[in-house]
Parts: C-alpha cells; structure tokens; sequence
C-alpha cells in the first residue's frame, strides 16, 4: 500500500501551506530533492557549459550535458543530439512551426489539429497557414469526449503535411489515440508533432515506439522548476531545419555577410541556457523513477476514481470526461449549474482547495468542442 502521506512530506510548499492542491496540470509542485539540487548547482558549479576552458566551466558542461543524456534514456531517444532544451512547451511548438512549419508549407497543402489543442499547439499553426496560404483543419470530439477513428481518417489526407495533437487534453483528460493519428499521418507522408506536456508526468514516453516526428514537453509540469522544457526530434529532420533562435554557442564560424551553424543540439540553443532549469529536470526525473510510474499510476486512478463516483452524484454538477476510464488520465473538468467557474475556485480556495478555472471551456464545452 502507497503511503501517501509521506509522499506529501518530500513537498516542503504543502508542509507549510494546509492546501489540497489540484492544479498540477498547470504547474507542478517541486519536491526538496529537486529544490535542493538545483540550489547545490548554483552554491557549488554556477558556471557557463561550453563556453571555459577552466575547471568550473569543465564541470557546468559535464553537469549540463549528462542531464540531456539521461533525459535521452528518459523518453528513448536513439542519441542525445535529438534532445534540445528549450524554456517550454510553448517555445518547443514555435521552434517546430518557424524552423520546419515555415519552410515545409505550401498553398494548397493541410495543416491537421484537434479541437483540444492547448493554444500553443493551434496559435503558431494559425500563423503557418495564414502565412503560408496552407489550410488548418480540425479533428473534432464526439460525445464521449474522444476523437473517433473515422474522424482521424477523414481528416488526415493526401494533402496534410503536419498534423498536431495531444497526447492528453489539459482541458478534459481524454487520451488520444496517438498510435493510430501517427500511423494515419505517416501513411499520408505527413510528420507529427506530438504534445506531450500532460502525458509525460503521468505514463512512460518511448519516443522510438511512438515514432512522433516531434515531441515536446514542460519540466514545469513533471516537478521540474519553471522555464524549462525539451524538443525532441528525430535527428534528420532537426539536421535540415533552420535555427529558430540565433546567438551564442549555436554557430559554428562567423563571417561579416554570413554564418555556419554548430552541429546538433547546439544548433537550436542559442545564448546561455536555464542550466539550472536543466539540473532540476534532472532530479525531477530521478523522482519520478524512483517512486515508479506503476505507482503514480496507482495513486491517480484511485483518486480519479472516487472523485468521479462523488461529483456524479451531484445533480448541479455536470462533468465532462470520457465514460471510456481507459482513455481518461487525471484532469477532471466540470460545471456547476448557473455559478460562474471563477466564483466556484475563488470558494474552494477560501476551504483551502487549489483549482483551474476558465470561463471559456466550462461554460460553453459544447460551442468550442463542436461535438
């Protein structure tokens, strides 16, 4: 049996504060390994990677570079090449729209989203296409929340090019069939960027088996600090992409009229990193694999489980998740009957309960979903 209790206790913020907090979707707490770690960084090996020929610097590197090595076994990627770090998700999705979007969209060719898309994953397609004279398309929900196959196979055609979706909706928790959407795109010749910013804290990520061309993801959200987050690609296509971001350490030799860029991950991690970002992202995976994704699993399911027979219970209340509890992880969204969502979280935190709410999803799901 988890002891769950002493889980809590490696959380300093929820020793201090008397919260149930239920906003990991937005941003996770930190634990003290993690919070440590980063502090042991600055006190001891605050130095720039890549950039000094002397010890301290020398240190930084190594410190830098074994943490992408260990996010590469992390997700499975063949080498660390194909692991940038980025500031987040949101930064990841607009490298992959300017550097690769950009210069791989034509008029006439299709851009595939799902309506569940966080807007970092739809605003930055919007741009491609407006610019590019491409059409943006969208997979819509049925009434159980979820994408059907018929609706992944009539929207992803011959003529699509990129298709974006997420690996689970921050919005409503539904898992998607990512398997199929990738096998779909593929078969069309169309490369997949994969958002794996909720997925991630809660199920193993084997890029390899997914096959997704892209995939990113926030430390932010798996007990990382803010401001850090990963690219992954696969290595041909990063080698054939533009930089997105241009400065130090990305180049290679500088001339007056031009510049040759540095090989990969450099390429794409212009001026001085969040070094301390990264160690954090480092120790947060060690968290996570030392408390084993078998047993957060264990914890969610239980505690999805019981919220959902109780909020069912209440006839004020509508929820909006999958019936399909296998293709639902942990975000619950819901509605209550003429009370706005701001008043609703603004109450629960007065009894010290810490929840999301946005107007636009839960008072018109029908309108924005379109199922």
């Amino acid at each position: 049996m988890i002891d769950v209790e002493e889980i809590r206790k490696d959380f300093p913020i929820l020793q201090k504060r008397n919260i149930a907090y239920l906003d990991n979707g937005a941003t996770t707490q930190k634990p003290n390994s993690v919070i440590e770690e980063v502090c042991n960084f600055y006190k001891n090996f605050n130095a720039n990677p890549h950039r000094g020929t002397y010890a301290l610097s020398m240190e930084a590197t190594e410190i830098y570079d074994n943490t992408r090595a260990k996010v590469q076994k992390f997700i499975n990627a063949k080498n660390s090449e194909e692991v940038i770090f980025t500031k987040n998700a949101s930064e990841s999705l607009n490298l992959i729209a300017y550097s690769y979007g950009m210069y791989n969209v034509k008029k006439g060719d299709e851009i595939v989203l799902s309506i569940m898309e966080h807007h970092s994953n739809l605003v930055p397609w919007q741009k491609v296409a407006q610019t590019t004279g491409a059409t943006l398309k969208y997979m819509y929900i049925n009434e159980n929340f979820e994408i059907s196959r018929e609706e992944i196979e009539s929207k992803i055609t011959p003529n699509t090019k990129i298709v974006g979706i997420t690996h689970i909706s921050n919005s409503l928790g539904t898992i998607n069939d990512v398997k199929h959407i990738i096998e779909c795109a593929h078969k069309n010749n169309a490369i997949v960027v994969l958002d794996c910013s909720q997925s991630i804290p809660h199920m193993k990520i084997d890029v390899q088996d997914l096959d997704a061309d892209f995939i990113t993801f926030s430390g932010h959200k798996m007990l990382a600090p803010l401001g850090i987050g990963v690219l992954y690609s696969k290595k041909q296509l990063l080698e054939n992409m533009t930089p997105f971001l241009m400065g130090g350490d990305m180049i290679e030799y500088v001339y007056e009229q031009e510049t040759t860029f540095a090989s990969l991950p450099n390429k794409f991690e212009a001026g001085t990193q969040n070094v301390g970002g990264v160690v954090g992202l480092g120790s947060a995976i060690d968290y996570i694999e030392k408390l084993g994704y078998d047993k957060i699993q264990e914890i969610e399911k239980a505690v999805v489980k019981y919220a959902r027979e109780e909020l069912s219970k209440l006839d004020y209340l509508s929820l909006y998740m999958t019936p399909n509890e296998k293709n639902h992880s942990s975000v619950i969204s819901f509605n209550m009957n003429g009370i706005h969502p701001h008043d609703i979280a603004s109450i629960l935190d007065s009894e010290g309960v810490c929840i999301r709410s946005r107007k636009s999803l839960y008072t018109a799901t029908y309108e924005i979903f379109k199922y």
